[in-house]
């Protein structure tokens, strides 16, 4: 008998067996919301509905999906070098995609070491922080600072750092040093934002009470989103980072942005850091990297810093760290064409362009039911919805379900607070209709 193993022939067995990450597994399998296809800003379901992506896949396929060029180098790279070891051996993709990557990076952010996703990259970071002290003879510098409702992966080190508790509750104390900054986001101050808020730049501040409480001599390095995007679109406010930037010079101590989200374009800029002016001492990054063809991130590195692990015998490894995937060959020719994309459709720039015309629309729901605060910047918004007076999160959840099942349209949530974030090639019809779509699923929630 043939065997099927189409999305459309899963039996129950079948769907148990996958063990969905950050999902409502046992809710989700009783209605599973399957996808078969994509193309440019839309998926397609085993049955043949069209829905319109507001998140661009989980805001990595920047430049939309399954675009030919990036397809075609896949399956090119495919067929004449599927893998090459990274330890101690190197392929010519990935030392031309790491000179691309940090060519767009300011300063001098020249080095770019690889990786698989934003978790290993913000690993990654961190642990080439705690390298660099220990090569200069300051090895006592290993506490870590990162900031209240921050995410930086699912790695210990990540959720370490990360300020989202739910992360962490069942796993532990991870790891030991730990500081967090208050997160930058109040509602009196800052409600219906559009891009930077005005308010909230004196919170960068609160390092130099850390400081006071464990002395610069202990702290290595602090982590920040420029924007923190999984919990919500909290935009940086006005002169925040850059006043983070000079406390960090003053006490010596090194800047590390997570740029997963806010990378290739979803600020309007190659990386964050070029908006904002400042300059960190390592970039993570991941997602838009390929437009989420395949995966691939990584850590661009500032000359200092590799300079100062360079050193010792020439033979010597320097830094004892990497993955077996590190650099695969697959993620460089994906990562190669989506640069290609990017520059060649001036989709960072298309990104400023609409930024206003997407701020515009999305305002236009505040006064829908339930809303209580929106937020926008580049080509994201955070909407906060009125929390179900028994059940938090209730309503979150059952709009991304009525999108999906009604709305023809996929959003991302988090509690009681929806994310809009649509690729960089979206249309400003598109715009419109993935508002209008939002609307509607608001109101049936209501």
């Amino acid at each position: 008998m043939e065997q099927h193993f189409g999305l459309m022939n899963a039996s129950r067995n079948d769907l148990d067996a996958w063990w969905m990450p950050f999902t409502a597994n046992r809710a989700a399998k009783r209605d599973p919301r399957l996808i078969a296809s994509a193309e440019g800003m839309t998926y397609c379901t085993p049955d043949g509905r069209r829905l319109l992506d507001g998140i661009s896949g989980l805001w990595c396929c920047n430049a939309g999906h399954n675009r030919a060029p990036i397809v075609a180098a896949i399956q090119d790279q495919a067929a004449r070098l599927d893998y090459a070891p990274p330890f101690q051996f190197g392929h010519e993709g990935a030392f031309a995609l790491a000179s691309r990557i940090a060519a767009l990076a300011p300063g001098d952010l020249d080095h770019v070491f690889f990786c698989n996703s934003g978790s290993e990259s913000v690993d990654t970071a961190l642990k080439i922080a705690l390298a660099y002290r220990h090569a200069r003879g300051e090895g006592g510098r290993t506490r870590l600072i990162g900031r209240e409702r921050g995410y930086h992966g699912t790695g210990f080190g990540g959720i370490s750092v990360g300020g989202l508790p739910a992360n962490r509750k069942a796993f532990g104390h991870g790891l030991s040093g730990i500081d967090h900054l208050p997160h930058t986001y109040d509602r009196e101050q800052q409600a219906f934002s559009i891009g930077e808020p005005e308010w909230g730049a004196h919170l960068a501040d609160d390092l130099e009470r850390i400081v006071a409480l464990n002395d610069a001599s202990t702290i290595g390095a602090v982590i920040v989103e420029p924007m923190a995007g999984s919990t919500g679109v909290l935009a940086p406010p006005k002169g925040y980072l850059q006043r983070l930037r000079a406390l960090c010079d003053r006490h010596g101590i090194l800047l590390i942005f997570d740029e997963v989200i806010t990378g290739f374009g979803r600020l309007g800029f190659a990386f964050a850091a070029e908006r904002y002016g400042v300059v960190p001492d390592m970039i993570c990054f991941a997602k838009g990297v390929t437009s989420g063809a395949v995966p691939l991130g990584g850590v661009i590195v500032r000359e200092a810093i590799h300079a100062a692990l360079m050193q010792g015998p020439e033979r010597a490894i320097e830094l004892f760290h990497g993955y077996t995937y590190s650099g695969h060959p697959l993620a460089c020719a994906a990562g190669l064409a989506t640069l290609d994309l990017y520059r060649d459709e001036g989709l960072f720039e298309r990104a400023r362009t609409l930024e206003p015309v997407f701020a515009e629309a999305v305002m236009s729901l505040r006064e829908e039911p339930n809303v209580l605060d929106i937020r926008t910047i580049g080509l994201a918004a955070g909407i906060d919805l009125a929390p179900s007076a028994d059940a938090p999160g209730a309503r979150g959840y059952d709009a991304m379900v009525h999108a999906f099942n009604v709305n023809d349209l996929v959003i991302r949530i988090s509690g009681d607070t929806l994310s809009l974030c649509p690729a960089l090639i979206v249309s400003e019809d598109q715009i419109g209709e993935l508002v209008e779509k939002t609307r509607a699923m608001i109101r049936a929630v209501a």
